[in-house]
């Protein structure tokens, strides 16, 4: 069974447009390879090894671009409440030991970008945010042992 990937209209276009253009780049790098087979001998070809590594990297990446839209269930953002925390909600908590006071967005694995608010649902942290309220004390359990966070604000 096919594991589905949750994810943002926004984050789905962004998947497509990147399969779009590792599309794109098969012809070029087709056209290395064959560049690189008219130079001759290809048992010490450098740039022939070069080029199909790279094909093969491409093909990977295709694969994984393909498989990831095929099985992306968007989230629809209408849908979403603030009573409890889940996806494409942003959540202002505390840890409790330190006092700090961080705001994420919980989002898809392949829309997370840490510096920019964006929390991917598969981490510790998000993983013990969700189904939770406001004014809750969660345990997020991560390599440096177990941190608790009070949920201070739930929003869209």
């Amino acid at each position: 069974m096919a594991e589905v990937h949750y994810m943002s209209q926004e984050g789905l276009e962004k998947l497509k447009k990147d399969l779009s253009d590792a599309l794109a780049q098969r012809p070029v790098i087709s056209a290395a390879i064959a560049e690189a087979r008219e130079k001759g001998d290809l048992s010490e070809n450098a740039e022939y090894d070069a080029a199909r590594d790279a094909q093969a990297l491409l093909e990977l990446k295709i694969a994984n671009l393909k498989n990831m839209v095929a099985n992306a269930k968007v989230v629809d953002g209408s849908q979403i409440g603030t009573d409890k925390v889940q996806m494409l909600n942003k959540v202002k908590f505390q840890n409790t030991a330190n006092k700090m006071i961080m705001e994420y967005t919980i989002v898809g694995e392949t829309e997370a970008d840490f510096a920019h608010g964006k929390l991917a649902a598969t981490t510790p942290i998000a993983k013990a945010l969700l189904g939770h309220s406001v004014g809750e004390i969660v345990e997020a359990k991560v390599p440096q042992g177990v941190i608790k966070f009070k949920i201070l604000e739930i929003s869209i």
